[in-house]
């Protein structure tokens, strides 16, 4: 393997695009496949070789990228060129379940295939800067082999020979986007009502979100340990809050369907006897149970 080995893309969406932009402009040979071969243009301009078939584009390469709508597509797409795949490298960029990850990686082992999964933690834009992150797990050695060529996407984390590890932490923390989102949309639709803009409304939300996320490792704390003692905001105080938030977003005619939800966490832990408890005492309401 040189330092530009060729390298396959396979699905031309906005990311796939994107990353088959940066490896070229970082001088890897780079073969392009997509459904709809108009897609790949304007790679081809910029160096790119296009792939008029599949089997064509995955026996152009030993690395195979695959970024596409998701697993059944994947699926679709390699299980008739298995054999062309064998003895290959297959890193699976597309977002689906930590099963559908682990089911796909064991296919792949029986048809000699090595196979590593990633969740990307990355817009468009951001592919190929410092603000990219690629999280990787499945076949340690594949990975290692072309980790240069994979640095190039963002920085990149490993999390070991489950292949579904990688999807799962990417579906974690997307969940922690979304959710942050909705609250800041919340938000905005609150003081909305009273004129004030969203632009007007994201200042102080930023402040605020920035400041708060340094009491991450606080709640932490209070999950890892199982302890949720605590002597300041605790279920009772949040609670409380919560239905002050509930009640005033109805009054603005806003729906609490965001809101809610976290009321009603709240509420069944003062139910189950835990107001004094912290905050954090929520995810007992929500985490998975031992069979």
């Amino acid at each position: 393997m040189t330092d530009r080995h060729p390298v396959t893309v396979v699905g031309l969406g906005a990311m796939g695009r994107e990353i088959a932009r940066v490896l070229l402009e970082a001088g890897h040979p780079v073969t392009v496949w997509n459904r709809t071969p108009s897609r790949t243009d304007d790679l081809v301009a910029r160096g790119a070789t296009r792939a008029a078939t599949v089997a064509q584009a995955v026996t152009s390469s030993p690395l195979v990228l695959v970024c596409v709508l998701d697993y059944a597509a994947t699926r679709e797409l390699l299980e008739p060129v298995a054999t062309e795949l064998a003895g290959r490298t297959v890193v699976q960029l597309t977002t689906g379940t930590p099963r559908q990850a682990r089911e796909l990686a064991v296919w792949a082992a029986g048809q000699g295939i090595d196979y590593v999964d990633s969740g990307m933690m990355a817009t468009p834009p951001m592919i190929g800067t410092e603000s990219s992150a690629f999280l990787y797990s499945g076949d340690e050695a594949a990975f290692q082999r072309y980790r240069p060529t994979l640095d190039l996407l963002g920085t990149s984390r490993w999390f070991g020979a489950d292949a579904g590890l990688a999807s799962l932490y990417d579906l974690a923390l997307l969940s922690g986007m979304y959710t942050m989102f909705a609250g800041f949309l919340h938000g905005a639709a609150m003081v909305g009502t009273a004129g004030v803009t969203a632009a007007e409304f994201a200042e102080s939300a930023g402040d605020w979100l920035r400041a708060m996320t340094g009491s991450l490792t606080y709640a932490a704390a209070f999950v890892d340990s199982g302890d949720y003692t605590t002597d300041v905001q605790d279920v009772v105080f949040n609670k409380s809050a919560l239905d002050v938030i509930v009640t005033a977003s109805i009054e603005q005619g806003v729906a609490p369907d965001i809101v809610a939800p976290i009321q009603g966490l709240l509420a069944r832990q003062l139910a189950e006897g835990h107001g004094k408890k912290s905050f954090d005492r929520i995810i007992e309401s929500i985490r998975s149970r031992p069979a």
